[in-house]
This record gives structure tokens, C-alpha cells and sequence, in this order.
């Protein structure tokens, strides 16, 4: 029988009678003839609180015993979904990452998938079950330990089985019906969209869109992984939610897709830096040392053998950076006058593989942005994007002036 996998988020399995409607929409998928693959997130809240229990138990934790405790809450919800499948007559069993097994790297709390063999589930398969519920998020190491993924893994777990056992499609069902052209809570005027390209999809995912988790945008698109995103909690259809799919089966598409932001993000300078070859290589090695995620670097033109190095980073990351170029300093690596940190910045950003083909929307991006007195203070570009960044009291209403300058309420 053809194979689906479906995803359910933490607000999707937070309660027994949300466990029993999606157990409802898993039986309507069995009753169409499919084999299902149900990936289960924990249910809401419970991750953070088996985290806090951690941090309070041991500030200094064993990473190892980490992924043990964080791992239980899917464990959870993958039994409960089990038995509620099983009390509608529908054969099922749950499983847990090591069971599979779901093979993954040795990296306590952000481990990557290495391998998925089919062969156990697809055996049980053919002995009558029809439906799997696998606890997400979680997988195994060569050691043996228990490993779990970094946040949003269900939805990188998910992904991973679809290429795996070469799924019809992955459908994803969380708390939105769908991907939209920007944040619905922020534009009025913000429109679902029924298809959007991988390539649109990934950079939106990281760029502040937290509809998907950027992992699993890259591995769907890597195997060809059709992805819908649904939602929990309205009538579904054939044609509901979005299509996240190869750019060659959107017949027509708008120049700009859609406009993303992130409100947390802070922009750091090094003022008055040695400018000597590979001054640029030795600061952000230090950074990715310290485990700062670096995204617009900028440097200024050298006056006199010194320049100025730029880059944002999210704000909780900035102490780690501050730390990082202080010891760079101290042991004479990198000298520089001083540095700079601005913590009320946010990215704004215009996606569209419309733009390869298409001229002058940067220049209306920075006309919009001017017209509405907003100073841009970084640009950064891509072949199917535009980033900024400027002042985080104006974020709101610089996406609504650029949703509605690319007039992104109307489809193509």
C-alpha cells in the first residue's frame, strides 16, 4: 500500500481530545488505503517543562541524560496515540526512536539523522499494522545513547521517514492552516498560500517564518519530499493548507512571495579592526566557536589599514560574541578600538524565486522603506531574496508597507 506520513505538533496532541481528533484524521487516511506513518511531537508545554527540570536538577548537565529526560514527553504522546488508534479498531503500536531504529550523529540535543532503515516498520506493515506512531524528535547513536534533535526536530523526524519510505507526502499539521504571504498578526491583508517553492520555503523558514523548521525545508527539498501544512483544528480537504514543492509544478507565481521578519536580532560592530588578510576568517572562526549564528556581515572600505566589521546575530547570542572577540583581544589575535552592540534592530525580508527574473525590486524595497522614514542600517542579498535590517520600533509597519506594496494579497 502507498505510504503517508503525518506530522502532529505539540498544540495538535496537547490534549487527549486533540490526541482523538487527530487519531480521527490518521483513520480517515487508513480508510483511503494508505499505510500512515504518525511522527508525534510532545504535547504542548511539556518540553519545556521536562527542560526546566533539568536545569533545576543540574545547572551543569550530562547532555547525555539530558536527551534522556527531553526525549520522554514524545514517548508520551506516541503511546497515547497508539491506544487511542487502537481503541477505534485501527491496527497500530508506537515506536520509539531506538525501535526503528532512527540512526543519528553522537551530538547530544542537536544530533542529525544518518539513517532510517525501513525494514522493521515495513515487516510489521506487511503482518497487519497499519499505522506506526513514532515518537519525533529523537533517535539513537552509535553508542547506544538516546539522541534528540534541537528544537523543531519532529518536523526534520517527519521528513526524514517521508524520504525514507518514499512517501506519497508528508503532511504537517500544527496550529496555522497553512503558509502565509507574512504573519497574519501583523498584516491584516496577509493571504494563505496554496503552493510555494522549496527554495521560498527555506528562506523563509530562516529568516523568522516559524511555520517550518529550516532542517526539514532542506532535507524535503534535497529528496523531492512533497510537504502540505495543515491544520489540527479546521475541516480538511483535498486542496487544503499549503504545497511546499519543486518550483517547476507552480505554474504562476509573484515576483515576491512573501515578507518575514525577526524581531529578535542584533547588529554588532568592531570598530577600527587591522585590516590584514584573513582578519575576516580569524573573527568569525572565533564566533562559530563560541556557537554564535552569524547571518549579514558587512565591512566598511579600509581607511589607513583599519576597518569596521558588521554582522547581526540573534540577541541572546550577542554575551556569547562579547566573550569571544573580548579573549580574541586579550591573547592579541584581533585588535580592534572597541565593540559595539545594538540589541533593538529587526530583519525585514522580501522572498521570491520570482526575483531571478525579475528587475527593480530592491530599489522598490528601499523606495517603500524610505517613504515610510525608515532607515535601513544592513543590506544583505541573495539570488531569491532581500534582508535588511533597521530600527525594531518600525519592523510592523515596514512588513505591512512592503506586503502591500508588492501587493501580495492577490494571488499571481
Amino acid at each position: 500500500m502507498p505510504v503517508l506520513v503525518m506530522k502532529f505538533g505539540g498544540t495538535s496532541v496537547a490534549t487527549l481530545d486533540r490526541i482523538r481528533r487527530a487519531a480521527k484524521r490518521v483513520g480517515v487516511e487508513v480508510a483511503k488505503g494508505y499505510d500512515v506513518i504518525v511522527i508525534v511531537s510532545a504535547m504542548s508545554g511539556k518540553t519545556n517543562e521536562l527542560v526546566g527540570w533539568v536545569n533545576e536538577t543540574s545547572p551543569m548537565y550530562d547532555a547525555r541524560e539530558y536527551d534522556a529526560v527531553v526525549s520522554s514527553g514524545e514517548n508520551v504522546t506516541a503511546g497515547l496515540m497508539a491506544l487511542t488508534l487502537q481503541e477505534m479498531d485501527v491496527p497500530a503500536r508506537s515506536w520509539q526512536g531506538w525501535q526503528v531504529p532512527v540512526k543519528t550523529t553522537s551530538a547530544h540535543s542537536s544530533a542529525r539523522i544518518e539513517e532510517i532503515p525501513s525494514d522493521n516498520i515495513m515487516a510489521k506493515f506487511q503482518q497487519g499494522m497499519r499505522v506506526a506512531v513514532v515518537a519525533g524528535f529523537q533517535g539513537v547513536s552509535p553508542e547506544g545513547r538516546i539522541t534528540t534533535l534541537g528544537r523543531g526536530g519532529s518536523d526534520t523526524t517527519a521528513v526524514a521517514f517521508a524520504a525514507a519510505f518514499d512517501a506519497e507526502r508528508c503532511d504537517i499539521y500544527t496550529d496555522v492552516d497553512g503558509v502565509y504571504t507574512t504573519d497574519p498578526r501583523v498584516s491584516a491583508k496577509a493571504r494563505k498560500l496554496d503552493k510555494i517553492a522549496f527554495e521560498e520555503m527555506l528562506e523563509l523558514a530562516s529568516l523568522g517564518a516559524k511555520v517550518l523548521q529550516t532542517r526539514s525545508v532542506e532535507l524535503a527539498m534535497r529528496y523531492k519530499v512533497k510537504l502540505r501544512v495543515l491544520s489540527s483544528f479546521e475541516e480538511q480537504s483535498d486542496t487544503a493548507g499549503t504545497l511546499v514543492c519543486d518550483e517547476e509544478e507552480i505554474m504562476e507565481s509573484n515576483v515576491v512571495a512573501g515578507v518575514a521578519f525577526s524581531r529578535d536580532e542584533a547588529k554588532m560592530t568592531l570598530v577600527s579592526v587591522a585590516d590584514r588578510p584573513g582578519i575576516a576568517a580569524t573573527i568569525f572562526t572565533a564566533l562559530s566557536e563560541a556557537g554564535v549564528n552569524v547571518d549579514m556581515i558587512v565591512q566598511n572600505i579600509a581607511e589607513e589599514g583599519r576597518t569596521d566589521m558588521t554582522w547581526s546575530c540573534p540577541n541572546d547570542q550577542v554575551k556569547r560574541a562579547e566573550k569571544a572577540m573580548d579573549a580574541a583581544k586579550e591573547s592579541g589575535v584581533i585588535r580592534f578600538d572597541e565593540m559595539i552592540a545594538d540589541m533593538d534592530v529587526a530583519k525585514v525580508s522580501v522572498v521570491g524565486i520570482g526575483m531571478r527574473s525579475h528587475t527593480g525590486v530592491a530599489a522598490k524595497m528601499f523606495r517603500v522603506l524610505s517613504n515610510e522614514g525608515i532607515n535601513i542600517k544592513v543590506i544583505t542579498t541573495s539570488e531569491i531574496k532581500i534582508s535588511v535590517l533597521i530600527d525594531r520600533k518600525y519592523m510592523e509597519l515596514a512588513v505591512q508597507a512592503l506586503h502591500d506594496a508588492f501587493e501580495l494579497e492577490k494571488s499571481a
